[in-house]
């Protein structure tokens, strides 16, 4: 064979492999879409990115940013990214540690001053795995703004729950411990320092709190079950022109999938961070449970893949909104998920995607519609007698609440929307339908207490402890003890 010969017969080799490759890709992309699309008409709101092999396989919306005027998701939506923040702080510690502006083994001792003895060693490295010993966080909610001494000072004087560096207990106070160290050492406020040497760098101009100009339109709103709209998180910063710490740099950030995947690129072509910087933000440090499954980076978790390759990923919940971010280095492989109404059967979707992108097989089910959402959709629509609510809702839906955890999470949704005449009526409707049943008790002291009837919370706190499980951990039973004493010493 002369050497024209094997050239002509090597160029059609090299195009019928891009071509197949290019069909695999169309193939991949339709199957994905079609079971969103799918899962869609049962309630999936949100955004799809996927990469594969430096491709984008699919960038999509489904479903409503805003459903009362018919706005639709798009990749240029913003979502909240939830607790996918924390990775954005890690990077931003290890920029201060290429600027030699400080080290991860520093101690809090260097940033805070009269910090109790017992605090004044942790290091920046135990803060970033989880690994100090703070709890989860201060204050009352991810809008609550204590002023920033306080909430350092409380935090601070707070008794540790193990020793430092012995073991991993997520912690949303710990980073934000970090966010501070980051405003200390760089002079900037949090969200300056990752705009500037972060998000500008990478492109990202749809990234932040308050600092992007924010396209009001492309905000996307929040529905709990797809149902109720709690408006956006954007709305309430603008409305405090301000980030509350029990929030800032642990979650919270607000971005678009387009955005996202600026970030991605950034990491992976080190754009913004060196190599070496890169490879210790996604580095495994300390396993995250007893069999050691999963580790924890610098605002990572990193696994091994059925495949065995390394999986780096982060996700974040904010009681509405859900986003996940997965990363398949090895496999040049990207999946960000973003939804503004999760559900069970919603937050399952990124995971059978993961399953789909590898498996060429595997043809997932469309989600369900999710049971409570149904029952909102009811009770949002139910124009009767509110007395009668809970045997209407018997009579049209005996079947779905014949599990007392159903009516139970109806009355916690209603009893947080403030809207506590409907509380009440479907939990006493509850109790009604399962007196036993010491955790809806617990529902129910939780529900007359925010309404001010304070003989009937104690009432119902008192019969939720005396249902106490012989056996085995009662977070109900907690809960209504502290809340009896509490009634007890202010009454």
């Amino acid at each position: 064979m002369n050497k024209i010969k094997y050239f002509e017969l090597l160029v059609i080799f090299i195009i019928s492999l891009s071509a197949n490759s290019q069909q695999n890709e169309i193939q991949l992309s339709e199957r994905i879409d079609d079971y969103l699309t799918k899962s869609e008409m049962n309630g999936f709101n949100g955004a799809v990115l996927i990469v594969k092999d430096n491709t984008i396989i699919l960038n999509k919306g489904y479903g409503f940013a805003n459903k009362e005027n018919s706005i639709p998701n798009t990749p240029e939506t913003v979502f909240d990214i939830c607790s996918v923040t924390k990775q954005f702080t890690g990077a931003a510690i290890l920029k201060l540690v290429e600027e030699k502006k400080l080290s991860v083994t520093d101690s809090l001792g260097l940033y805070f001053k009269n910090i109790p003895k017992d605090k004044s060693g942790i290091t920046i490295h135990q803060l970033l795995t989880h690994s100090a010993g703070f709890g989860h966080g201060i204050g009352d909610g991810d809008f609550d703004h204590i002023p920033k001494d306080e909430y350092f000072e409380e935090l601070f004087n707070a008794k540790l729950h193990f020793k430092p560096g012995t073991t991993y207990s997520y912690s949303n106070s710990g980073y934000s411990i970090l966010g501070r160290i980051i405003e200390i050492v760089s002079g900037k406020s949090y969200e300056a320092y990752l705009k500037e040497k972060l998000f500008d760098p990478s492109g990202m101009h749809n990234t932040g709190y308050l600092l992007p100009q924010w396209n009001n339109k492309a905000i996307a709103n929040e529905y709990v079950y797809n149902v109720i709209n709690k408006g956006n998180h954007v709305e309430k910063y603008k409305a405090d022109n301000k980030i509350a710490w029990p929030l800032k740099a642990n979650g919270g950030v607000n971005s678009t999938q387009n955005d996202m995947y600026k970030w991605y690129l950034a990491l992976k072509n080190n754009t913004v961070l060196s190599k070496a910087s890169t490879e210790k933000l996604i580095k495994p440090y300390i396993a995250e449970d007893e069999e050691a499954t999963s580790y924890y980076a610098y605002g990572w978790t990193t696994y091994q893949s059925s495949r065995d390759t390394k999986i780096v990923m982060h996700n974040g919940f904010n009681g509405v909104s859900y986003y996940d971010f997965i990363w398949f280095p090895q496999e040049d492989a990207l999946i960000l998920f973003g939804t503004n109404s999760s559900t069970r059967e919603v937050s399952l979707i990124p995971y059978r995607i993961k399953k789909m992108l590898f498996n060429p097989d595997y043809n997932p089910v469309p989600i369900s519609n999710n049971e409570i959402t149904k029952l909102l959709n009811y009770i949002e629509n139910y124009d009767d007698d509110i007395e009668k609510l809970g045997e209407e809702l018997h009579t049209t839906f005996g079947k779905i609440i014949s599990d007392p955890v159903i009516l139970n999470r109806l009355s916690g949704i209603y009893m947080r929307e403030q809207q506590l005449k409907k509380s009440i009526c479907l939990a006493e409707f509850n109790t009604n339908l399962f007196p036993n049943d010491g955790n809806i008790w617990d529902t129910m002291g939780d529900i007359y207490y925010q309404a001010k009837q304070f003989a009937k919370a104690r009432e119902s706190y008192k019969k939720a402890i005396e249902l106490k499980p012989v056996e085995g951990d009662c977070f109900w039973c907690e809960n209504s003890c502290l809340q009896l004493n509490k009634l007890t010493f202010n009454n």
